[in-house]
C-alpha cells in the first residue's frame, strides 16, 4: 500500500464537481414555459433526462422540437443559466478530494460538454484549476454527445492510459464516453440523472463524491 499509483480521473462539470442542478431545473423549465409546457420537478427530470437533449426534450413534448424550437429553447436555457449558476457552489467535499487526489502524485483532468470560455474562468474562480494536467470545455454545437470529445481529450493528456482512467460524471453518458475509449467510469447520483436510470448503465452509482473518488482508486489500481 501507500505507493503512488498512475490512476487518472476524468472528472465531469455540470452536476457532478459544480452543484448545480437548481440553476439547471430553473433554466429548463424556463425553456419549457416558452412552448407552454409544464414544469418539471427535480425528481420527474432526474426520471427523464437523458442526452442527447432534444431526445429529453422529445420525452416530454411526445416529439421532436423544431429546429426553431430547439434554437429557441436553448438560447433561453443558457441565459437562465448563466443567471443563476452565480448562486451555485461547488459539490460538498470537492475541492479536498481533488487536493488529495492530487497530492498523492495522481493526475486528473476535467472534461465538461459546458462551453470552453465560460468554464475555464469559473474553475479558475474556484481556485481549482492548479489540480488539472487540462481542462476542455465544449467547442461547437451543443446538444450532441460525450464520446467524441472523450477521444479528443485523452489523445491531447498523451502518456494517460485508458485503462487506467475512471471517468467520473452524473450522466449515462459519462459512462458511454468512458467506454468508447476503454475508460472505466463512477456515476454520481448528486445530478442530473436518477439512481435508477444511473444503475441501468451497469457501472459503479455512488450517493457522494468521496465514494466515487475511493471506487476510482479502486478501479485505477
Amino acid at each position: 500500500m501507500g505507493t503512488k499509483t498512475g490512476g487518472h480521473i476524468v472528472w465531469d462539470w455540470n452536476g457532478t464537481l459544480f452543484h448545480d442542478i437548481d440553476a439547471i431545473i430553473g433554466a429548463t423549465n424556463a425553456a419549457f414555459a416558452e412552448l407552454g409546457l409544464e414544469p418539471l420537478t427535480l425528481e420527474k427530470y432526474r426520471e427523464l433526462y437523458c442526452v442527447p437533449v432534444p431526445k429529453f426534450y422529445e420525452r416530454l413534448m411526445g416529439r421532436l422540437p423544431t429546429e426553431a424550437e430547439w434554437l429557441v429553447m436553448d438560447d433561453i436555457f443558457h441565459r437562465y443559466y448563466a443567471e443563476h449558476r452565480v448562486a451555485c457552489g461547488l459539490t460538498v467535499g470537492a475541492a479536498e478530494l481533488l487536493a488529495g487526489w492530487r497530492s498523492a502524485g495522481r493526475s486528473q483532468s476535467l472534461l465538461s460538454m459546458y462551453v470552453h470560455e465560460e468554464l475555464v474562468p469559473l474553475v479558475r474562480g474556484f481556485g481549482i484549476e492548479t489540480h488539472f494536467i487540462r481542462v476542455d470545455g465544449r467547442t461547437g454545437p451543443s446538444g450532441g454527445s460525450k464520446a467524441e470529445h472523450m477521444v479528443r481529450h485523452l489523445r491531447s493528456l498523451g502518456g494517460v492510459d485508458p485503462e487506467r482512467t475512471v471517468v467520473i460524471g452524473d450522466a449515462a453518458d459519462d459512462a458511454v464516453a468512458a467506454l468508447h475509449v476503454g475508460a472505466r467510469a463512477v456515476l454520481y447520483t448528486g445530478g442530473s440523472h436518477s439512481r435508477a436510470s444511473l444503475e441501468s448503465v451497469g457501472v459503479p452509482v455512488v450517493d457522494s463524491l468521496e465514494e466515487a473518488v475511493a471506487e476510482a482508486e479502486r478501479l485505477a489500481a
